[in-house]
């Protein structure tokens, strides 16, 4: 009598999708407590089928078919690398109320207006409130068509139907499948709803956005396998207190994924921003102690933002570090090399750093300016008007070269600004003195270190 084969139970985390042979009480890949639970039977092995269509050598596959063509918003074609190509499943994640919807109606409304055929599916709104936002938006075109669904069944009748070229599901944690365990938004809803529509997807060529949630640490919710499915994962990232937003591509299996595409949220719909440098300026009427512009690179794009310092004397024993736009972290590294190489003693006193227009500044290279900016609040003296300065701070006080240093003077040439300090080319055999240059009309000045630099902006009273 022959015994009967046991069956190995598999436990999977409902959070992340992450397996386990036994069953414990914490997640061992998320560390989420009370989330993992025994999971179905495993299914037996596929068999060979019969395939939809034979292999051919890889010239004799046309690309037709797969040309991207325009979305109607320029900075969203500048993200995907040219444009909507169809068959491809694009993720847009962001925080609520970021306007993840209000950028895709447009876009939507957008592609109906060059006749072709749009479904927008909604499960978070009902149609009429799609519907009113836009009228408010100018997005109303008979060829795009809204549907207000949560069954995937639905969903996928509705694109039988209308037979559409642009697909939008807004959003895909609350569409679900039916006879799926789990409920909608969980680790085996989601891998199936997004498996389901990317299958139609590819086989209608159809273009699909799909939109997803984030969770508090701002990564994407549901399983990580949802990012390896589709063919682009855009982050849709702004403050809630600026109508400035950015879209900002991770994963482009059609374009490049150092890019972004900046917009402008107002009540009247979303904008493209071509030249959104002005927004993280302010224009003084006067010189003001305590400023300094810096050069960022959002992508393979120059921006120019204003730096603000205000050092004070603390009442307290604990000086006050208080930062916005900025990282805290490197800004206590600025001031102790300014303490420890430039001699400004302002460890004992309060520093509040931050940028104008909601900016964050996530690029080393703005360490230069934030140490111009604190040494100008702390001595009482402005930067020159017209200034500007590149480059990241090591311990040692040296500045260290950033990438893509000729685009960053070009820009700020391009705006005007007449000087701009930057860090010395290491291949040079001439260390010591400044060194200047120009370049359409900005006097580039090339420095060893910071206590260099605030001296060639007249900051510093010298060791």
């Amino acid at each position: 009598m022959s015994k009967q084969a046991k069956v190995r139970s598999t436990y999977r985390c409902s959070e992340c999708g992450w397996e386990t042979g036994k069953w414990v009480g914490r997640c061992g890949e998320c560390q989420a407590w009370g989330s993992v639970a025994e999971a179905g039977t495993p299914t037996l092995r596929t068999a060979a089928a019969p395939v939809s269509s034979p292999a051919v050598p890889i010239g004799q596959v046309s690309v037709t078919e797969s040309i991207a063509r325009s979305s109607g918003v320029p900075e969203l074609d500048r993200v995907l690398g040219g444009g909507l190509v169809p068959g491809a499943a694009i993720l847009l994640a962001g925080e609520p109320g970021v306007g993840k919807s209000t950028l895709l109606l447009e876009v939507a409304a957008q592609t109906a207006r060059v006749h072709h055929r749009t479904l927008y599916v909604t499960g978070e709104e009902s149609a009429s409130q799609v519907r009113l936002r836009a009228d408010r938006t100018g997005g109303v075109h008979d060829d795009l068509f809204l549907a207000a669904e949560t069954d995937l069944g639905a969903v996928l009748t509705h694109i039988e139907e209308v037979r559409p070229t642009l697909l939008v599901v807004d959003s895909i944690q609350t569409i679900g499948a039916s006879g799926i365990e789990g409920v909608p938004g969980g680790v085996t809803q989601v891998k199936e709803v997004a498996a389901a529509l990317i299958r139609v997807a590819k086989l209608r060529n159809i273009t699909t956005v799909i939109v997803g949630h984030v969770t508090k640490d701002g990564s994407i919710a549901g399983p990580r396998v949802l990012e390896h499915l589709v063919d682009v994962v855009l982050h849709f990232e702004g403050d809630r207190n600026s109508r400035f937003r950015m879209v900002r591509a991770m994963k482009n299996r059609f374009g490049p994924v150092d890019e972004v595409g900046c917009f402008d949220l107002s009540s009247d719909g979303i904008a493209a921003v071509t030249d959104p440098t002005g927004l993280f300026i302010e224009h003084h009427a006067q010189e003001v102690a305590g400023t300094c512009v810096a050069v960022t690179m959002e992508g393979r794009r120059p921006l120019l933002a204003e730096v603000q310092a205000l050092v004070s004397p603390a009442p307290l024993d604990r000086p006050r570090r208080t930062v916005s736009g900025v990282d805290g972290s490197r800004v206590d590294l600025v001031l102790a090399v300014l303490f420890r190489h430039c001699a400004l003693p302002l460890q004992s006193y309060d520093v509040f750093a931050a940028t104008v227009g909601g900016a964050r500044l996530q690029d080393p290279a703005a360490d230069l300016a934030l140490a111009v900016a604190l040494a100008s609040s702390h001595l009482g003296v402005p930067a020159p008007r017209g200034a500007i300065a590149i480059g990241e701070i090591g311990l040692a006080g040296e500045l260290r070269r950033v990438r893509d240093l000729p685009q960053r003077v070009a820009e700020a040439a391009r705006l005007g600004f007449k000087v701009a300090v930057v860090p010395r080319d290491r291949s040079s055999h001439d260390p010591g003195q400044a060194r200047s240059r120009f370049v359409d009309g900005l006097e580039v000045i090339e420095v060893d270190d910071v206590h260099s630099a605030l001296l060639t902006l007249r900051l510093t009273r010298g060791r």
